[in-house]
């Protein structure tokens, strides 16, 4: 079955949402993409929301350690996220920061902003809209979509892979870029130090929903772990179709 076959399958049975949460490194959002682009849908990163919102705290001198200050300043930034699988957008009060907001600074503190209850508030409402407007269905990343942005979704699967895998898909993407060895190091040991934060924190901790499907991708190709989850979607919207 094709893209075009397989989208207006899922449509004939019920507005679609995927849920994919994992720690980082996982292939979330390689993975997510595919299965968008597979299934005729669209793609939503949150994890690019919370880093935009990141970007635009340091941009704007707000401490991102003082939680008042972020919650405050967090209601001001315009973030809008493309959800095109081909090509998805992030812009920040009319600014593109797709780049920027992969930088170390911002890496070292998006997960101080993320843990900000009133941040999270925010952009749960956008991400919600983001699924009210895709008309083909969504296939939305992050840490709490499936326990806490899409409850209700068709699908939920949680990602993840061994440490080791998951620092060295990390280190594999930073060489292509031309990042230094000694950057490669440090931000896999923040690789670590992040997913102890997302999953211990007060608020939409990290963590696997019950309904959600464990898949490790540690020895799977990416063609591998998109099938499983393609076929996971599919069964659930029929299922659905047929209660």
């Amino acid at each position: 079955m094709d893209t075009a076959d397989r989208a207006h399958a899922l449509r004939a049975h019920a507005p679609v949402v995927v849920a994919i949460d994992g720690p980082s490194g996982s292939g979330k959002s390689t993975v997510s993409r595919a299965v968008a682009a597979r299934l005729g849908l669209s793609f939503l990163d949150t994890g690019a929301m919370y880093r935009a919102m990141t970007w635009w705290m340091l941009a704007n001198d707000v401490d991102v350690d003082d939680t008042d200050a972020v919650a405050i300043a967090c209601a001001k930034p315009v973030i809008v996220s493309g959800t095109d699988a081909d090509g998805p957008t992030i812009t920040v009060d009319g600014q593109d920061v797709a780049v920027p907001i992969r930088g170390p600074e911002v890496t070292a503190k998006v997960s101080a902003v993320a843990a900000v209850p009133q941040v999270r508030t925010r952009l749960v409402e956008l991400q919600r809209g983001c699924a009210e407007v895709a008309q083909r269905g969504i296939v939305a990343e992050g840490r709490d979509m499936g326990t806490v942005v899409f409850p209700g979704a068709t699908a939920k699967v949680f990602l993840t892979a061994s440490e080791a895998a998951r620092a060295e898909r990390r280190a594999a993407e930073l060489r292509a870029k031309g990042v230094d060895e000694a950057t490669i190091a440090a931000m896999a040991a923040d690789l670590v130090r992040r997913d102890a934060a997302d999953s211990s924190r007060a608020t939409a901790p990290l963590s696997q929903a019950a309904d959600a499907v464990l898949v490790d991708t540690s020895d799977l190709t990416l063609e591998q772990v998109v099938d499983t989850i393609v076929e996971l979607v599919e069964r659930r919207s029929a299922a659905a179709a047929a209660a």
